[in-house]
């Protein structure tokens, strides 16, 4: 059997949906790619800034509160202090980070790398991403192989795909790593 690796690559980071004081209504935020730490006494507070896509009101998603300097290896706080672009990256992609901080995380713009081929053919796909994305299994299949919603629900209901270990084909997330099965067209049930 042959196996086929794809890999989600984000060209961006995870757009934000919540409510914006300024405009009134609910918008997109961009992440800055800032972290902003301020002193209390003796203890820190970290954000990450956002800002309104149509009036550039800030927002800030709490990263920690009241945390101890000597809490944070010397390392860590610089990274935050430089505002090093992974350890960004790290904090912006993660859903339920955002979705703890009241946004609602929506999709980033992504390619899917990886060799096209055709959906009669017998083989193994791994759908691989650096982030845990919020992406459908299915979308990205339909979208790398222009498979119609009929086409890859026909595959699915004729169980001529499935996921290993088991999961739900049309509403399961890539979230990190997928393995799904193409038993071809000549499947005998």
């Amino acid at each position: 059997m042959r196996i086929i690796v794809w890999e989600v690559q984000c060209h961006s980071l995870l757009p934000v949906l919540r409510y914006c004081k300024k405009c009134g209504t609910m918008k997109w935020f961009i992440c800055s790619e800032r972290f902003r730490i301020n002193a209390q006494k003796k203890l820190l507070d970290i954000w990450m800034v956002y800002r309104c896509s149509d009036c550039s009101a800030s927002w800030n998603a709490e990263v920690g509160s009241r945390i101890s300097p000597h809490a944070l290896d010397s390392g860590m706080l610089e990274r935050f202090y430089r505002n090093d672009e992974e350890l960004v990256r790290t904090f912006a992609m993660d859903s339920g980070f955002l979705r703890r901080n009241g946004g609602k995380a929506g999709k980033p713009d992504y390619s899917i790398t990886g060799e096209k081929f055709s959906p009669d053919e017998s083989l193994r796909l791994t759908i691989k991403s650096q982030y845990p994305l919020e992406l459908k299994v299915s979308a990205v299949i339909r979208e790398k192989l222009c498979l119609s919603g009929k086409d890859y629900s026909q595959m699915v209901d004729g169980g001529r795909i499935h996921g290993i270990p088991e999961f739900d084909l049309y509403r399961d997330r890539v979230k990190r790593k997928r393995t799904v099965i193409f038993e071809g067209s000549a499947r005998l049930f």
